[in-house]
């Protein structure tokens, strides 16, 4: 397709495949009156003609869509270390338990006396994500991280207002931040204020200091960081927030680090977000929705959205008892069908299986950290958590190959690539985050492929910057194809246009 870049393996996609007659359905016999288009809808709205749609037999639509599944990358597919995210395996035992018949097709206007079960299954999903975070009390409703960074917020707000400072609109957050983070303290009604890291990679707390005021409404931290490193400091991180009279957010996306071995609400956190499609291995985009339930301490739980689920003797119900509440933040009462998910991965691990986890994401991270630095540079040269960050710069100062095209060299091998230019203040930036899923035969693969694409990169560095090579979608013009895409099919481009 001209004007975007793609150059395309030659197949024949499925209006090419079409011939009259045939069809890959069987409808049942209408069984009520067929409408008269003409008296339900405008002249001027209704076909002359049928649509040109394909005529194709059921095998070759199965075999067409089937072939672009396999274009795409994905967990299920190979090795996705993108950093950040965690994109661990999906276990698909819990897919079976949210496909269980009083999960699945309970509709959410079903009385309580008939849902207690599901009931029952969102009250102790409250309590467990509270017990892991060091947490009071749990809203299940947000319906993502940023919408939990959102709620979140909210709740800050609406709770130092109670308390006469409604004044408060100030957002600390560090210059290693997820980008969510100054978005969401935008969307909320907040002006940020970004906060400097120190040498090791943590909060400054002298650059913190300057910061705080009476203004400062809270401070927006991941721990560990997007750096993969926890941060040392916390506890004083804490005591500078609090002594302002702020609070302290916890950005939950790298929780996977840290389970069974620290708390958010220990360190002094006041409200956390947890992202139950990276933590708690329910699916990511396409294969989602997300969830990203939040947790609070005790002071501010008057102000979760509501309803939240209570339970009385034997009886669950849902509680919308909350006059101070910040009102309900998505219908009904949160994606349901993710939360069973995480539900089943949390009671199948239990106490233990979750702090291995942790040990094992970050046992994992260390190994390729100290693979990946004999070839890549190490701007944190210390024990990180559960990723890392590495980078080009070597490759780019040495024969002009930078991270994105160590990135697309990657697709060649099959590999999915790093997070790229993320912390940004890591020059050409290679964040890696390999899960605690991954083997060690998976992880040396990787490293050796990495270490392969350096050697290339020195040696031979056209390569790496004609790549990818064996994909079907070559490199793309990437500006171009973001501002003149071209979305449809076009019959009359013929191969390699």
């Amino acid at each position: 397709m001209s004007g975007t870049g793609y150059v395309y393996k030659r197949e024949p996609v499925i209006f090419e495949l079409s011939s009259p007659g045939r069809k890959g359905y069987s409808l049942p016999a209408l069984d009520v009156p067929e409408p008269d288009l003409g008296q339900v809808l405008p002249k001027d709205q209704l076909r002359a003609e049928p649509a040109p749609l394909p005529e194709v037999s059921e095998g070759d639509v199965v075999r067409h869509f089937t072939r672009l599944s396999q274009r795409n990358h994905g967990v299920d597919i190979g090795f996705y270390p993108l950093g950040s995210c965690t994109m661990k395996y999906n276990p698909k035992v819990n897919e079976v338990g949210a496909g269980l018949d009083g999960f699945a097709n309970v509709h959410p206007y079903t009385p309580e006396e008939l849902t207690q079960g599901a009931l029952e299954l969102l009250y102790d999903m409250q309590n467990y994500l509270a017990e892991i975070g060091g947490m009071d009390a749990v809203t299940l409703q947000p319906a993502a991280g940023a919408h939990g960074e959102f709620t979140g917020i909210s709740i800050i707000r609406a709770y130092l207002a109670s308390q006469g400072q409604g004044h408060r609109n100030k957002v600390i957050i560090p210059d290693s931040a997820h980008g969510t983070n100054p978005a969401t303290a935008i969307i909320a009604g907040c002006e940020t204020v970004e906060v400097k890291s120190d040498a090791r990679g943590g909060v400054d707390l002298e650059s913190l200091k300057a910061v705080v005021d009476g203004n400062t409404l809270c401070l927006m931290l991941t721990n560990p960081n997007t750096l993969g490193l926890f941060d040392e400091n916390v506890h004083k991180v804490a005591d500078i927030v609090h002594q302002a009279g702020g609070l302290l957010y916890y950005d939950g996306a790298n929780l996977n680090a840290i389970m069974g071995y620290a708390r958010p609400g220990d360190a002094g956190f006041d409200v956390a977000h947890f992202n139950l499609h990276k933590t708690f291995a329910t699916p990511h985009g396409g294969g989602g929705p997300g969830s990203g339930p939040v947790g609070v301490k005790k002071d501010l739980a008057a102000f979760l959205p509501v309803p939240v689920v209570g339970k009385q003797g034997d009886r669950y119900y849902l509680d919308y008892d909350l006059p101070r509440s910040i009102g309900r933040v998505k219908s009904f009462f949160g994606n349901f069908g993710v939360i069973v998910k995480a539900y089943a991965y949390i009671r199948s691990m239990g106490p233990d299986g979750l702090k291995q986890v942790s040990e094992d994401a970050v046992l994992n991270a260390n190994f390729l950290m100290t693979r990946l630095k004999k070839d890549y540079y190490l701007m944190y040269d210390r024990i990180c958590k559960h990723e890392f960050v590495a980078s080009g710069l070597w490759q780019k100062d040495r024969s002009g190959v930078k991270t994105l095209d160590i990135a697309k060299r990657l697709l060649d091998y099959g590999v999915h690539a790093p997070t790229v230019y993320f912390p940004l203040i890591v020059p050409e930036a290679l964040m890696v985050e390999p899960t605690e899923t991954e083997s060690r035969e998976t992880l040396e693969m990787f490293a050796d492929i990495m270490a392969k694409i350096a050697g290339e990169a020195k040696d031979s560095p056209e390569k790496v910057l004609a790549a990818p090579q064996s994909t079907f979608v070559k490199r793309l013009d990437e500006a171009r194809a973001v501002r003149q895409p071209e979305l449809a099919y076009r019959g009359d481009l013929g191969p390699g246009k």
